[in-house]
């Protein structure tokens, strides 16, 4: 078995619009009794992501927050990876009525249009801070901090390379994390300028594509795809 583990982006990967369906879940529970490792790799907040999706115990690991913090769903361990937001920066934005905005244990997210503004709050602190996009989402994050660092730090401590790993995704921010793993998908749905840089595209939209990859990685070990960018 070359690929031992899945790491799924979630909004528009593994949900539609922030639900995860039965059946998405079901796959999930099958590539678990494979044998095989769980990872998500995810934009969102923990607290958020518990909110719209219990079920966090199907995965071994959770990279929050574009990177910044780990998760063990098995110990309720919490690990950041980058140090709180600077309180003057969330004060800076409240003032500059940036809104709606939320602040988690490393990540500070608002929404378009407010980029310019975030991006001017950091140049007038002096702030070593980058800003990352997701579709409509503006997050703010320590420079060097994306899903591929989080990804690699979960790696280690699972005791596993990238190169048995198979990432699966649908937007910009997803290119980070998708480029270290052995093998890159997207889902039908994914941003055109995604599906051109991964090694494969799924038929199905979503929680669909991720079943379907699911499906194919138990019975082949991904060692039948086609060559045309698709699934045979």
């Amino acid at each position: 078995m070359r690929y031992l583990a899945l790491a799924s982006d979630y909004d528009g990967t593994l949900a539609t619009d922030g639900q995860v369906d039965d059946d998405t879940k079901a796959a999930l529970e099958r590539l678990r009794s494979s044998g095989r490792k769980l990872i998500m790799v995810t934009g969102r907040e923990l607290d958020d992501l518990m909110k719209v999706f219990p079920q966090v115990d199907l995965f071994d690991c959770i990279v929050a927050e574009n990177g910044a913090l780990l998760y063990w769903p098995k110990t309720g361990e919490e690990k950041p990876l980058g140090s709180p937001p600077p309180e003057a920066f969330v004060n800076a934005l409240r003032e500059r009525h940036v809104e709606p905005i939320s602040v988690g244990r490393v990540i500070v997210a608002t929404w378009h249009p407010h980029e310019t503004t975030v991006t001017e709050v950091i140049r007038n602190l002096g702030l070593e801070l980058q800003v990352i996009f997701n579709k409509g989402a503006v997050m703010v994050l320590p420079s060097g901090i994306n899903k591929a660092t989080g990804l690699q730090a979960a790696l280690g401590e699972l005791k596993l390379s990238p190169h048995n790993v198979v990432g699966i995704g649908d937007a910009e921010n997803d290119h980070a994390f998708l480029e270290l793993c052995g093998c890159s998908i997207a889902v039908a749905n994914a941003l055109p300028m995604l599906k051109e840089r991964v090694d494969l595209v799924t038929s199905g939209s979503r929680g669909a594509g991720v079943t379907e990859l699911i499906d194919k990685l138990i019975a082949t070990d991904l060692c039948e795809l086609g060559q045309d960018k698709s699934f045979a």
